[in-house]
């Protein structure tokens, strides 16, 4: 028998060759309904939003029966914004709302986050859900819950000092009012920035924490020297996140706002969006304001970003 016979017609067959152009296609074809939905749900709206910003309302025809017309306003809507004088009080409470929401919520998510990782503790996996569990509730819900137990009538810590004789807590008022819509937020935000922190500590090599326990070091020690400085990318991102969460501030003052006359239509920026856009038909003007608040964010993360990575390198 031949060399010839003996190979398969399998073998003697040229093996095909996949066309570049379908190696190439497949992976839009798979990106394709990403790409359509972030085209229509997020950077038409983007776009748009920035024309309408250079928009203006104007009345054409005179009298009763004129028309809207929308023309071109330049930056008219954006020197309206800066000269706002609500806008600038809702930025003032934003900063102070910031101030106490986010300090609080990181220092209360890396302790959480410090006590599971310690080897004694247990139920770990119940402690995990348990302090998870306030971020899995709509912002609505844990804002209506909060709103009536800050209620003199039917909050039981008012009810409590009463009792003793001291009056109501006046968390619904000036300036308690802060404190209180911060703790809605950190009630329900420690859970998420723990669970990132915690994960962040369990990737950290065991092997390190040996050496540390064997140098003679407590789990304090190793808390501050080890665990922090490693899990700095995550304090960061949660950070962030704490601060976009901040200058987003909405749900909370809107839903309490019923309960409480220390809330008013423009206590915050995006109150004053929902105002302009939706109560006194500015749509513009929101989209001035929109745009103002959106690049305002992005600047402030960047610079948060910055520092912090300069600071993490020079100690590295």
């Amino acid at each position: 028998m031949s060399t010839d016979q003996a190979v398969s017609p399998r073998m003697r067959a040229p093996k095909r060759r996949k066309h570049p152009s379908r190696m190439t296609f497949a992976p839009y074809m798979f990106l394709a309904p990403a790409i359509v939905l972030f085209l229509v749900f997020m950077l038409v709206p983007i776009v748009y939003s920035i024309w309408l910003s250079f928009q203006h309302y104007q009345l054409q025809g005179g009298g009763i029966l004129g028309v809207r017309v929308q023309v071109f306003a330049g930056f008219a809507n954006y020197i309206a914004v800066f000269q706002d004088p609500e806008l600038l009080a809702g930025f003032g409470r934003l900063a102070i709302y910031g101030i106490i929401a986010v300090p609080v919520t990181l220092g209360g998510a890396l302790l959480f986050a410090l006590l599971l990782d310690v080897p004694a503790v247990r139920a770990k996996g119940f402690s995990r859900v348990a302090i998870f569990i306030p971020y899995a509730v709509p912002g609505v819900v844990a804002a209506l819950l909060w709103g009536f137990m800050y209620l003199p009538g039917t909050s039981p810590f008012s009810y409590i000092t009463k009792a003793l004789g001291w009056g109501t807590i006046p968390f619904l008022d000036n300036p308690g009012l802060f404190g209180s819509l911060a703790n809605i937020a950190v009630w329900s935000g420690i859970g998420f920035n723990m669970i990132i922190i915690y994960t962040s500590l369990r990737g950290i090599p065991a092997e390190i924490y040996e050496s540390a326990r064997l140098d003679g070091a407590n789990e304090v020690q190793i808390a501050f020297r080890i665990k922090i400085p490693l899990v700095t990318p995550a304090l960061i991102l949660t950070g962030i996140f704490s601060l976009i969460g901040a200058l987003q501030l909405y749900g909370e003052p809107t839903t309490l706002k019923p309960l409480t006359n220390a809330i008013s239509q423009s206590w915050v920026p995006l109150m004053i969006i929902y105002r302009d856009a939706f109560i006194t038909d500015d749509l513009p003007g929101a989209a001035a304001l929109s745009v103002i608040i959106a690049l305002g964010t992005v600047i402030l993360s960047a610079v948060v970003l910055r520092i912090t990575n300069r600071r993490s390198g020079g100690a590295s």
